[in-house]
């Protein structure tokens, strides 16, 4: 019987919750995560937990801030004048700007505005939080050599994500 370990397509179902048991997520709403294991597309501390598993496993998964989206820094809460931002229509907060420096992208989230000023944050919506997952392993095969070399999604296959906008667990 096959196990999850690198370079296997695993496929699973999940509900993500936080601290307070608030369900952040869940495949009941969408297809189940598809990933390859071992190639850091999920976070690091859902995949650790993975290892080994085998189809039918079902388990529960507390995963630290720092296995996850790390902690959250507050020097990546910004104030912009809200001028800067008069080219796109219907601001609101939630909305998801693309920001570019020397680092590469960046998604910057709306998270306050007002008449002179928008709040822009730079953190990942779930860093700084502690995740719990239940997961049962639905599927585990071999990945092919097309997959390995450039993922799940560029021949076609299903590979999920999360209602928070950005594949959360496989960002």
């Amino acid at each position: 019987m096959l196990k999850v370990e690198d370079s296997k397509v695993v496929t699973f179902e999940y509900t993500l919750k936080n601290d307070n048991g608030d369900v952040l997520d869940s495949s009941a709403n969408h297809a189940p995560l598809a990933y390859i294991h071992g190639t850091g597309t999920i976070i690091p501390g859902l995949e650790t937990e993975l290892e080994g598993k085998k189809i039918g496993d079902k388990f529960h998964a507390v995963i630290a801030p720092e296995d996850a989206y790390g902690p959250r820094y507050e020097e990546l809460v910004q104030k912009i004048d809200r001028s800067k931002l008069s080219h796109i229509e219907g601001i609101e907060v939630g909305m998801q700007l693309q920001a570019y420096d020397e680092e590469g992208m960046q998604i910057l989230t709306i998270v306050d505005i007002d008449d002179a000023q928008v709040t822009l944050d730079g953190n990942h919506p779930l860093a700084g939080e502690t995740l719990h997952f239940d997961v049962e392993v639905i599927g585990i095969r071999e990945a092919t050599q097309e997959e390995l070399m450039f993922g799940l999604n560029s021949g076609g296959s299903c590979g999920g994500g999360c209602s928070c906008g950005d594949d959360c667990c496989g960002c």
